[in-house]
């Protein structure tokens, strides 16, 4: 991307494969996961701030899985060239995105791959896990405190429901009518009807208000209802830097706003994650794979809406 725009501003670039830097690793890309933080950075809807940090071209990609192609000496990793692994990546950080054949990280930032997964699945996982990861630990609630998760049937939703399950809490999500098996296979306790009025239903379920709001849906101020005075919620952001998502007057719900590069380095957190995909308690899935030559059919298609897991470009 020299520019920002539409679908069509992603195009084909020949760049020189990059050197591995101080404690870096480089991974030989072969599949990465289309998010919507892609889209914001491919449109330039990021914080002014950061218009001085990022130079053309310029290139998405939070997610990378693939193979280890080189180590720097100082590294500190127990990975070897060769080994099959799975990345979060910062597009904002020097290192540019994940949309490339090879990207050099931080050795923090990369972990084995879950055994037995292809690439597309491993690539679902680290930045869409970790910031589920991080809304439920920012939000810090006790075994058996209730979750509503928005946007369950999504990937963030979908794996927020299942970490918050590991957790040992009770969760109520939304869901339209054609995924309410899918969201109940994730282990939702109890299920609702999504859209405008979802606050009124998941009272229903929760009389006093839940606890706390995972809102992946993005619904901001429409879910500010289901919380229990003193509860909170979490507002997911992935790109830009961390502040105060505007709500209006949330009454006496605490917003906390979740901002998953603070994670980058959290290589337990990357590495659990790994452990609980081969375990079976977290489902990695992958709606379709895209040749990455053709990343902009991706993003129409993933705009378009209605995407339930995770778009992949291939390498």
């Amino acid at each position: 991307m020299f520019r920002y725009g539409g679908p069509e501003v992603l195009e084909v670039v020949d760049l020189p494969v990059p050197e591995v830097g101080p404690g870096q690793v480089r991974i030989r890309v072969h599949a990465a996961a289309v998010n919507p933080s892609d889209v914001l950075l491919r449109t330039g809807f990021t914080d002014p701030m950061l218009a001085g940090r990022l130079t053309p071209p310029y290139r998405p990609g939070m997610d990378a899985a693939g193979v280890v192609d080189a180590i720097a000496p100082d590294a500190a990793t127990d990975l070897r060239v060769g080994d099959r692994v799975m990345a979060i990546v910062i597009p904002i950080d020097p290192s540019g995105g994940a949309y490339a054949e090879y990207v050099v990280v931080d050795a923090r930032q990369v972990v084995r791959a879950p055994a037995g997964t292809t690439h597309a699945e491993a690539a679902t996982l680290p930045m869409n896990g970790l910031t589920a990861r991080r809304a439920l630990d920012v939000l810090g609630l006790a075994p058996g405190a209730w979750l509503a998760v928005t946007g369950a049937a999504g990937a963030l939703g979908g794996y927020t429901v299942q970490l918050a399950k590991a957790d040992g809490l009770t969760v109520v999500a939304d869901a339209a009518p054609a995924d309410e098996e899918l969201v109940r296979s994730l282990g939702a306790d109890k299920v609702v009807r999504r859209g405008p009025d979802v606050a009124d239903r998941i009272r229903e379920i929760a009389p006093e208000g839940v606890e706390a709001v995972v809102d992946a849906a993005v619904m901001g101020p429409q879910v500010l209802g289901a919380v229990r005075p003193g509860g909170q919620l979490a507002l997911a952001r992935s790109i830009g830097e961390p502040g105060t998502v505007p709500l209006g007057d949330t009454g006496d719900v605490i917003v906390r706003n979740v901002f998953v590069p603070e994670y980058r380095h959290a290589h337990d957190k990357l590495d659990a994650l790994r452990v609980l995909a081969e375990e079976g308690r977290i489902t990695l899935r992958v709606a379709d794979e895209h040749p990455a030559e053709r990343a902009a059919d991706a993003h129409r298609r993933f705009e378009a809406g209605g995407v339930r897991g995770r778009l992949v470009l291939t390498f």
